[in-house]
């Protein structure tokens, strides 16, 4: 079927990830497993891929998998959170292993096990082994990426950034949550303004956001300075929104901006890597893009990525909400000099 007028619109924005948005809005083959109430919510894509592919169906599944374990690891207790960090970096282990087995490794107690399973949102260890045991075949996708040395070739160093970038992205799609994503959308289609903050890494984020949303119309603001930022923050009320980028969710000067927000009456969105932070816990919707165990030199670079996928996501959803107020952004751009 040819593009409509609306797809052509959004093309011609250059959002190019309209299949991601489609899939985060509703698509079919989202699979999806509850236990303990909606907040252990485990979700699953099934993303159907080319033959040639290097990253097997299996492969992905696994990998948006272990996005929505990573996704529930911000609020864990010290001895739930080493069983857990020994779950990212060495699944077979766990999946072959007895509770005492893996309670030694992790320098943990049996219990321990049992809860940090519970904890994630199975049932208990057994579900947990057996979710394990479904992806058995994919051995290879579990090897850990090994950090960089100094004398590092440079095509090792571009691997490891492409590998960062492509588990960031599939952990994405088992992560953020559809309904989560769905209210954020309707939260900046009918807010009055929109500010968005982000610090440090965050900030990169953050600029792309103002800009994108501009591109289809939402009246947004970028404020680069804390103290500015928190003097604009201040001034908001119910109908403005406020969007704050963090990786950690802990970073000091992003929670004084969210809390501001939250005192203002302003609705407040998350975008940041787990649940059960301060951030997301402070948050009125939180978007949240897991992500795989990574190495420090590429951690920040595998967040970014997802969460530039879910400004996207956002962007396109709002284009394709309102198509008349995107095309009143795109002609308000038609005299802007040519830079390129």
């Amino acid at each position: 079927m040819a593009p409509g007028p609306t797809t052509a619109t959004v093309m011609s924005e250059g959002l190019d990830c309209l299949y991601i948005a489609h899939l985060l809005l509703g698509g079919k083959g989202l699979l999806t497993r509850q236990s303990r109430g909606p907040s252990r919510i485990c979700n699953i894509f099934h993303m159907s891929r080319k033959k040639g592919n290097s990253v097997t169906q299996a492969e992905g599944r696994l990998g948006q998998w272990l996005g929505s374990i990573q996704a529930r690891c911000g609020d864990l207790a010290a001895s739930e959170a080493k069983v857990a960090a020994l779950l990212l970096a060495d699944p077979l282990f766990v999946g072959a292993s007895t509770t005492a087995e893996v309670a030694a490794r992790a320098g943990v107690s049996p219990p321990s096990v049992v809860r940090a399973a519970r904890a994630i949102g199975f049932a208990g260890f057994t579900e947990l082994k057996l979710e394990i045991a479904r992806a058995r075949g994919t051995a290879g996708f579990f090897a850990p990426p090994a950090a960089l040395a100094a004398d590092a070739p440079l095509a090792a160093v571009l691997e490891a950034s492409i590998r960062a970038g492509t588990d960031a992205l599939t952990a994405l799609g088992g992560a953020v949550e559809p309904a989560a994503l769905g209210k954020a959308v309707g939260v900046l289609h009918a807010a009055r303004q929109v500010i968005v903050f982000g610090a440090g890494p965050s900030a990169t984020v953050a600029a792309d956001a103002v800009f994108r949303l501009r591109a289809v119309g939402v009246t947004t603001i970028g404020i680069a300075d804390h103290l500015s930022a928190m003097i604009a923050v201040r001034l908001l009320g119910r109908g403005d929104a406020v969007i704050v980028v963090s990786s950690t969710g802990r970073t000091a000067t992003t929670l004084a901006i969210a809390d501001a927000a939250a005192s203002a009456g302003a609705s407040l969105i998350a975008i940041s890597n787990q649940y059960g932070t301060p951030l997301a816990k402070l948050a009125d919707i939180a978007l949240v893009v897991g992500g795989p165990p990574l190495p420090a030199q590429m951690a920040a670079a595998g967040s970014r990525l997802a969460q530039l996928v879910v400004v996207d996501a956002l962007v396109a959803a709002l284009a394709l909400r309102d198509p008349a107020r995107t095309r009143r952004a795109e002609r308000a751009g038609i005299d802007l000099p040519d830079l390129s």
